[in-house]
């Protein structure tokens, strides 16, 4: 009887928790560095996703390919796996990107799970729903974009933007790199909601960036 006792205990030991599935995959991402991820790993672990087993990217946005979370997520899934993400947009904000994703995903035999609907790239009609979804995202991608332009026209015309200013303050400066590293505009876009040349939105930048190391004597 103790003997019995001993392999039940070591069984349960060694099984993952109730709330916690095998081969699943989860993947988090926002596009600033002030944005805070704990309510996608929230919902991930809803899922059931263990929390060794989520993949972030911190500050990049869905329209950046180089995201080493996403592919480290990918590299992880294998065959009968499924990759979880709470929202299409978290994994891609255009349609040939989330084509290319579910190509890698088809190859490597891996389901997409998004927000609890999964998706299985290998057949055609979860490969059409997760097409129609990923164009949905990219719609919703263009009209933010669309939302900005409107809102610096309206702006503009109370008076809110001026006319082009020689240089910006610090604090205005540091609001521009915030909004250049989330990838969200153009930098037309971002000299027109500044209200200053294109050339000052490319000094900014550069200032920003970190200084190249000296190669060593």
């Amino acid at each position: 009887m103790p003997a019995k006792r001993s392999r039940t205990t070591a069984t349960t030991a060694g099984a993952a928790p109730p709330t916690e599935r095998r081969g699943l995959i989860g993947y988090a991402r926002c596009s600033t560095d002030t944005q805070d991820l704990t309510a996608q790993r929230d919902a991930l672990a809803g899922f059931g996703v263990a929390a060794n087993r989520i993949y972030v990217d911190h500050g990049l946005t869905g329209t950046n390919r180089a995201r080493p979370g996403l592919r480290e997520a990918l590299a992880a899934g294998r065959t009968g796996d499924t990759l979880v993400v709470t929202k299409l947009d978290r994994l891609a904000r255009s349609l040939p990107d989330a084509r290319d994703i579910v190509a890698e995903l088809t190859e490597a035999g891996v389901k997409l799970n998004i927000g609890g609907s999964v998706h299985d790239p290998t057949d055609p009609i979860g490969r059409l729903l997760f097409n129609v979804l990923a164009m949905i995202a990219e719609f919703e991608a263009d009209l933010a974009r669309l939302r900005t332009r409107e809102g610096m026209k309206v702006a503009r015309a109370k008076g809110r933007l001026r006319g082009k200013q020689p240089k910006l303050k610090p604090s205005q400066e540091a609001h521009l790199i915030t909004l250049w590293r989330a990838g969200e505009h153009t930098s037309a876009e971002l000299a027109e909601l500044f209200g200053v040349a294109r050339s000052t939105v490319y000094r900014a930048i550069k200032r920003a960036q970190p200084p190249a190391t000296a190669p060593a004597a």
